[in-house]
């Protein structure tokens, strides 16, 4: 899974990055959780451009009562896209870029009763990636509009099994296009960028449980135990 990640990156260098032709402002973040508003990238074929969006994390689908249902569909599954009807429409016409800098994930101790212990990944060359992400448009029975998103995962790469068995999805530049192109909709085509990225390019390391506290958005969080 991935529950919580990093973006430090400033939204401009994020807009030249992504070639966004629509920026918008955020506030670096060093630890961010579901429900939180994170940044995401789509395309608009009616305006031939890419823009960035502020969207609540944890998908709200179309046919929810309720939007607390994105609470528990911040990830989805790279396995089930097609079944579950809750990613089927919008891995067909709603998908997007998720900037990160890198995530952090838990890994259970040897004897299973000890504290989970966090790790930091990122990849060596220190540049944001970006996160397959699907989104959605939810209108509420008294007219609010809500826009969401989910992280897709996959399985974890060599460097990450050994902390967590499950990893996000992460697109190369060459694929940004296709993914996001709403007009694309052949999802057998799209299934192949779903797959684990290569496990030399990424690092990871030990932090803190300082991070395990949301109040805690620093840059405390990204400090290495190892010396």
């Amino acid at each position: 899974m991935c529950g919580r990640f990093t973006l430090k990156t400033t939204a401009e260098s994020i807009k030249e990055m992504f070639l966004v032709e629509q920026g918008l402002h955020y506030d670096p973040s060093f630890n961010i959780a579901p429900s939180q508003p994170i940044v995401a990238i789509r395309y608009s074929p009616k305006n031939d451009m890419r823009a960035m969006s502020l969207m609540k994390w944890g998908l709200v689908p179309t046919w929810a009562k309720d939007p607390a249902i994105g609470y528990k569909l911040f990830n989805a599954r790279a396995e089930t896209l097609t079944e579950k009807p809750s990613y089927k429409g919008p891995f067909t016409y709603h998908r997007c870029l998720i900037p990160a800098d890198g995530f952090y994930e838990w890994c259970r101790s040897a004897d299973g009763k000890s504290k989970k212990q966090p790790y930091y990944i990122k990849r060596l060359d220190e540049k944001p990636m970006a996160f397959a992400g699907l989104w959605n448009y939810w209108c509420g029975p008294d007219g609010s509009e809500l826009e969401t998103c989910t992280i897709i995962t996959t399985h974890a790469n060599d460097i990450i099994k050994p902390i967590h068995d499950r990893m996000p999805v992460i697109l190369k530049e060459n694929e940004f296009d296709v993914w996001m192109d709403p007009r694309i909709q052949n999802t057998t085509l799209l299934k192949q960028y779903l797959n684990p990225y290569p496990s030399e390019e990424f690092e990871a390391y030990p932090v803190d449980t300082y991070v395990n506290k949301l109040a805690n958005n620093s840059q405390e969080c990204l400090k290495s135990l190892i010396a």
